[in-house]
């Protein structure tokens, strides 16, 4: 509320004032070096005719360079490496086939990799010790914040373009944070298990039938959580229809900032939402980089294929599959944690971001033979063809049903969902596209090919529609959180959430139709 005027995303654009203003400031310039040294041994053992093992041990070492790393006497942690000199990984295979003419053959391995720690994460840690102020964060909504809130399109603060460095001038110091991005002190190597089973049978001339079962599990896996927040209290705000007029029911949630109930300079119509009180006020967010989060993944895939005979080739799978997680952060270091609930990681358990469970695909190569042995004006215009494809069809794959603006008040506006909704819950549009290429060979002689090809992608122009597609998966608002006075009855509410009209309606789609046609000269 600014003035009696409730200040909404949409009003707040249309006036040039936005919610919120974002700048990140200081060094531009990392040095995030790193070595990697690897070894191998595997032996393969033939101990029977129809029984055989393949052993094998990898060792992975990773180290950083700490030349430019320096270290925050508020946050001990920051400004350190990992390092982990244990990284063995043992592999094993075993393979039996019973009977001799078109044997069953039945495999299993299983095998311990150790992943290698994105150097992103490096230049986080040097960039993000707090030791300066290296970002502005400005609310809207809150009194200090308006006076000296830019007029849109204008920075805050001037940066020189291609500058190496840009510091926040003293007047607009008190508005600067202190980030740091520090690894936890008990950090270990991400570590992933694997195992297989397949079952493999010829049961025609050159058509082999193969059933697996895959099994993936994630340990150790890199999360980041802002561990400088306050214990979170349960609050209550209502749920507005689109039109904002009509209360749909009220959401439950965890808050790390206090409301005000009386009236002050900062506050003149209350309640309100106080600025959040951070547990060291000397800091802004504190994200650790731990290694608790995990993955589990199981599929069972049934597949076809016919080895090249007669000119045709063809495969045909089908696999089922879900996996789930609690939130590990792949590649995205340096940004807001994703964790809405810092005291409570556990609650991100959910779908993974990869998550699909059904997942059809049809590939060939055919190669026809000309007529007539390729003699003849019928012999010349069926010689050198070339048709191959794949079909590919797919259920949907998990949505996250966010929130537009910081709910629950943690400085943190990416990682606010639906209250009652569970990370990744909803479900996407599916998918299904046919590619294919034909190609003709128009000349040969003395060493030089000349082939004809076109190409073809969603051949049967097919409309997959899509959600916003993020690092984190896909992403749909499920609703708006908005400032602004509610008075209902006798309760009054400093906040409140509105639905949209189009929540789990794609707003976007996958490439439609394409085809392309090439001369190709081979000599």
């Amino acid at each position: 509320m600014v003035g009696g005027l409730e200040l909404t995303p949409l009003r707040a654009y249309a006036h040039q004032v936005p919610h919120y203003y974002v700048q990140r400031v200081g060094t531009a310039v990392s040095h995030p070096d790193t070595n990697d040294y690897a070894g191998f041994a595997q032996d393969t053992i033939r101990a029977t005719e129809h029984f055989g093992v393949s052993l094998g041990v990898r060792y992975d070492l990773q180290t950083f360079a700490t030349k430019y790393l320096k270290s925050n006497p508020l946050w001990p942690d920051s400004g350190k490496v990992p390092m982990q000199a244990e990284n063995v990984a043992p592999r094993v295979g075993i393979s039996y086939a019973f009977g001799s003419e078109r044997p069953l053959v039945a495999r299993a391995a299983y095998g311990l990799f150790y992943t290698r720690i994105p150097q992103i994460y490096n230049s986080a840690i040097e960039t993000g010790n707090g030791l300066s102020r290296n970002a502005i964060f400005l609310n809207q909504t809150h009194f200090s914040d308006e006076q000296v809130f830019p007029q849109y399109p204008n920075p805050l603060v001037k940066c020189a373009a291609m500058a190496s460095f840009c510091a926040i001038p003293d007047n607009l110091l008190p508005y600067g944070e202190r980030d740091i991005s520090a690894f936890a002190h008990d950090f270990r190597t991400p570590e992933v298990h694997q195992a297989n089973l397949t079952l493999e049978k010829e049961i025609a001339n050159r058509v082999v039938a193969e059933v697996s079962y895959t099994f993936v599990h994630g340990q150790n896996l890199i999360r980041a959580r802002d561990v400088n927040l306050p214990p979170p209290t349960n609050v209550q705000y209502p749920i507005f229809d689109p039109s904002g007029r009509n209360v749909l029911g009220y959401g439950q949630l965890q808050t790390f900032a206090t409301w005000q109930f009386s009236d002050s300079l900062t506050c003149p119509f209350p309640p309100c939402i106080n600025p959040l009180s951070r547990p060291i006020p000397q800091l802004s967010a504190i994200n650790i980089f731990e290694s608790e989060a995990s993955s589990v993944y199981h599929g069972a895939t049934l597949s076809v294929r016919r080895q090249m005979t007669h000119g045709l080739y063809f495969r045909l799978g089908y696999t089922y599959a879900h996996a789930i997680d609690d939130g590990q952060d792949a590649l995205v270091a340096g940004r807001p944690a994703t964790v809405q609930n810092s005291y409570s990681p556990s609650s991100e358990r959910g779908n993974s971001v990869t998550d699909q469970r059904n997942r059809f695909v049809f590939s060939w190569i055919y190669e026809p033979r000309a007529l007539k042995s390729g003699q003849g004006w019928m012999g010349k215009i069926t010689k050198g063809w070339k048709n191959s494809g794949v079909v590919t069809g797919g259920s949907g794959r998990p949505v996250n049903a966010e929130v537009a603006g910081d709910a629950n008040q943690d400085g943190n506006s990416n990682n606010d969902r639906l209250p009652g909704a569970r990370r990744n819950s909803f479900l996407g549009p599916n998918y299904a596209s046919a590619d294919m290429r034909v190609a003709r060979r128009l000349f040969a002689r003395n060493g030089y090919k000349l082939e004809l090809t076109a190409e073809s992608f969603n051949l049967f122009n097919r409309l997959n529609r899509r959600f916003q597609l993020t690092d984190d998966g896909l992403m749909n608002n499920a609703a708006s959180f908005k400032f602004g006075t509610k008075h209902i009855g006798i309760n009054h509410f400093p906040a409140y959430y509105q639905v949209p009209t189009n929540f789990m309606k794609a707003t976007n789609a996958y490439a439609p139709r394409q085809l392309q046609f090439a001369l190709r000269l081979g000599f």
